[in-house]
Order: C-alpha cells, then sequence, then structure tokens
C-alpha cells in the first residue's frame, strides 16, 4: 500500500467514522510524508543516490568558501603590502634620499 492509498484511507475513515485525535495525527503524519516525498522528488533529490549528491554538494560549498576566505585574505594582504610599500617611499621622499628621484 502506498502512502498515497494510505492517506485516502485515512480522510474516508475520517469522514465515515468522525476524526478522533489518533485519526487526525495519522492524516497529518501520512500527508506530511507525502508532501515530503514530493518536494524532494521535484528537487531532484528523491532517488537512491540523493544522499551522495547532498555530500557533494556540501563538499563544493565548503571549497568555495574555502577560496572566497582565501581570495579575501590575498587581497587584504596585498592592500597592506602596497600601502606598506606606499609609506616607505613616502619616508624616503620626506628624508631627501639621494638616488631616490634623480
Amino acid at each position: 500500500m502506498t502512502r498515497e492509498d494510505m492517506l485516502a484511507r485515512l480522510i474516508a475513515q475520517a469522514d465515515t467514522e468522525g476524526s478522533d485525535l489518533v485519526t487526525l495525527r495519522a492524516i497529518v503524519e501520512e500527508s506530511s510524508e507525502v508532501g515530503a516525498a514530493r518536494a524532494l522528488a521535484r528537487l531532484g533529490l528523491g532517488d537512491e543516490s540523493a544522499q551522495d549528491d547532498i555530500d557533494e554538494l556540501r563538499e563544493l560549498l565548503r571549497a568555495w568558501r574555502d577560496a572566497k576566505a582565501s581570495a579575501w585574505k590575498a587581497a587584504v594582504d596585498w592592500l597592506v603590502r602596497g600601502a606598506l610599500a606606499l609609506l616607505l617611499v613616502g619616508i624616503a621622499v620626506r628624508l631627501g634620499m639621494p638616488g631616490l628621484l634623480k
């Protein structure tokens, strides 16, 4: 019996016999399972290899975050080096270093 069949039976039971708390809980649980399965299927994650796909996506996301952090670190590093180089050139000009500007 599929989940859809079970849900249809529970709804029919609630219609004929009345809906007690146990029946309502079963309807909610079965409809949640059916909805979750549909959502996963629409995302393409309803098959057996879905866990491998999720693991691969997590790995790619981790690599992207590492690369982004490295790029920011390198950019800040170059900016600091450039600022320090300009500071040294400014000090050299201020002190009038011979041979610097001819």
